[in-house]
């Protein structure tokens, strides 16, 4: 992989906030072990705070950057601004933040002036913009953000709850759950309520990734005690807000794996060599979850512990290579010289 090295403005990310109570538990833990992965290696440097990345059929990354509304392509050691995504308000948590391609679209979901939504562009010079789901709470706080496509086609989009609790547990609501739709942004066929929703009582996701097997995994922010990584069941319940991290009400789907909140503060997670990658911000770790054939989690392992600052983009490139993006223009990071920046990793 070329070396890419590119300069832009750094500009404001931020974390998580506010707490309730909490079940304490303990994670369960599978035997299925975490090989330590190769050597990183510098993709781009001089980024506006990366959010998400996306890989194109060509080999190309699209990267959004958050406040910039910035959408890029990177390739061949080269980087290219496909263009600026209209209508993006950034503020607190929100501006641009997911993006998934399904040729010869591509899917952003950003914070507008009312709400976050997802908007359809071609891939080949963003025309034609189509907004698929609109009216999904914002604030400045927990707004998800986070996209992809599933191995059935269909796209995925996760919501937060924009700091009002009760919107995880209301089913006619967009906050606090994980949507299916299909590609026009209709509910997807087979969705458990007939409506958009795929899941609920989540508290901000911002991270999604499908393992070999195609079983669907999130990554969550928690209050003040539990962050999580859930194996998302269609229809079913996560629990938020009366339940964080471990709890024994049967209506509610318990993590595969918790962390303390000064662990972890989860945003981007991705599947590579049978593991799940998951960012750190507040930890400052690319956290490694081995999975066992059954999708239940092993050990996590801390990899690259504060070598990096705040991460919080991590993708799976089509030929099994791992990129991650580091977030210390956040404001709540400590810039380094070259930050913010993308790195590559082979699991």
């Amino acid at each position: 992989m070329k070396r890419l090295w590119i300069t832009a403005a750094a500009l404001l990310l931020t974390g998580c906030s506010s707490a309730t109570g909490v079940t304490p538990g303990v994670t369960p833990v599978a035997t299925v072990t975490a090989a330590p992965p190769g050597d990183s290696a510098e993709v781009a440097t001089g980024l506006a705070v990366p959010w998400d990345i996306a890989f194109a059929a060509d080999g190309s990354a699209l990267v959004t950057e958050r406040d910039s509304a910035r959408l890029l392509s990177l390739k061949g050691g080269q980087v290219s601004e496909l263009g600026t995504i209209a209508g993006v308000e950034p503020g607190g948590e929100g501006g641009l933040m997911g993006v998934a391609v399904k040729e010869p679209h591509v899917f952003v979901y950003f914070t507008a002036a009312q709400d976050n939504r997802i908007v359809r562009y071609e891939l080949d010079g963003l025309k034609n913009p189509t907004v698929l789901v609109e009216g999904i709470p914002k604030a400045g706080i927990h707004n998800g953000g986070g996209l992809g496509v599933g191995p059935d086609g269909f796209l995925y989009a996760s919501t937060g709850d924009a700091g009002e609790r009760p919107q995880a547990q209301e089913r006619d609501s967009l906050g606090g759950k994980i949507l299916r739709m299909t590609l026009d942004g209709k509910p997807a066929p087979g969705n458990p309520f007939g409506t958009l929703v795929y899941s609920y009582g989540h508290r901000n996701v911002q991270g999604l990734a499908w393992d070999s097997k195609g079983r669907l995994y999130a990554s969550e922010f928690g209050a003040n005690a539990f962050d999580e990584v859930n194996l998302i069941e269609p229809g079913a319940n996560y629990g938020w807000p009366e339940v964080e991290g471990q709890g024994d009400n049967p209506a509610y789907k318990n993590p595969i794996a918790t962390w303390s909140t000064d662990q972890a503060s989860p945003s981007g997670l991705a599947f590579a060599g049978g593991s799940l990658w998951m960012a750190g911000l507040r930890g400052q770790k690319l956290w490694q979850i081995p999975l066992s054939d059954d999708g239940t989690a092993g050990e996590p392992v801390a990899r690259f512990d504060g070598q990096y600052g705040r991460l919080r983009a991590v993708a799976a490139t089509p030929d099994g290579t791992l990129w991650f993006g580091t977030s210390n223009h956040d404001g709540r990071g400590s810039p380094r010289q070259g930050d913010d920046r993308v790195l590559e990793l082979t699991p």
